[in-house]
């Protein structure tokens, strides 16, 4: 029997260029179920006589202090801090899972780590930073260039509604208010940067396995 080639995905199909999530309630469900959480561990930090932010903030360039990367996102210098990052953290998580809640967790992860090394470099010293307006800056990142790296116009157009939306959060990159961590920030957009141009790159790859001489079917 001739080889035939296996009929390509019908158009739109990518999840890697899907603007929005392809199970909304499954992803609003994470992304209420992360903002809980933060929720929660504010709770248990206002009520337990430890001091969380001290213990499980980054502290920089001390290392018995580095696991703070690990907790840093998950604590807040307060309600207030709290309050502001929300609706970000809730608007950005659901977004960024368009490709997946299996990407989104790998996207998170890069942002999470880098940006809390990043801080853990270059923050003054003796200082502990807490917060996830890193992360948050992350997915932001990543939702503004992910469309550029996947050649994809709805994904363009949405970054392009949440420059218009949230584009005074891009002053936050810079050095300013000295209790706002503006590194943080930069690490998490970076990261953001980076984890956009790494899937891209990854879908590529996969995308050229997948058409190429394995592709055909005898």
């Amino acid at each position: 029997m001739p080889s035939q080639p296996v009929p390509a995905s019908e158009p739109g199909s990518d999840p890697a260029k899907r603007v929005l999530p392809a199970n909304p309630r499954a992803a609003a469900i994470v992304a209420l179920a992360f903002t809980a959480l933060l929720y929660l561990v504010e709770l248990v930090d206002v009520v337990l006589p430890a001091d969380l932010d001290q213990s499980g903030g980054i502290v920089a360039r001390e290392l018995s202090d580095l696991d703070g990367v690990l907790w840093a996102p998950l604590l807040h210098a307060g309600w207030g801090h709290l309050f502001s990052n929300t609706v970000p953290v809730l608007v950005f998580a659901f977004l960024a899972m368009s490709a997946g809640i299996g990407r989104w967790v790998l996207v998170t992860a890069i942002i999470w780590v880098l940006s809390g090394v990043g801080v853990w470099l270059i923050a003054p010293g003796g200082t502990v930073t807490v917060g996830a307006s890193g992360v948050a800056f992350g997915w932001l990142a990543f939702l503004l260039v992910r469309g550029i790296f996947n050649r994809a116009v709805g994904q363009i157009l949405v970054a392009v509604v949440l420059l218009g939306i949230w584009s005074g959060m891009l002053w936050g990159l810079l050095p300013g208010d000295p209790n706002v961590s503006w590194q943080g920030h930069l690490f998490g957009a970076l990261s953001g940067v980076f984890a956009a141009w790494l899937m891209a790159r990854r879908d590529r790859s996969q995308a050229r396995k997948a058409t190429g001489p394995g592709s055909l079917a005898g």
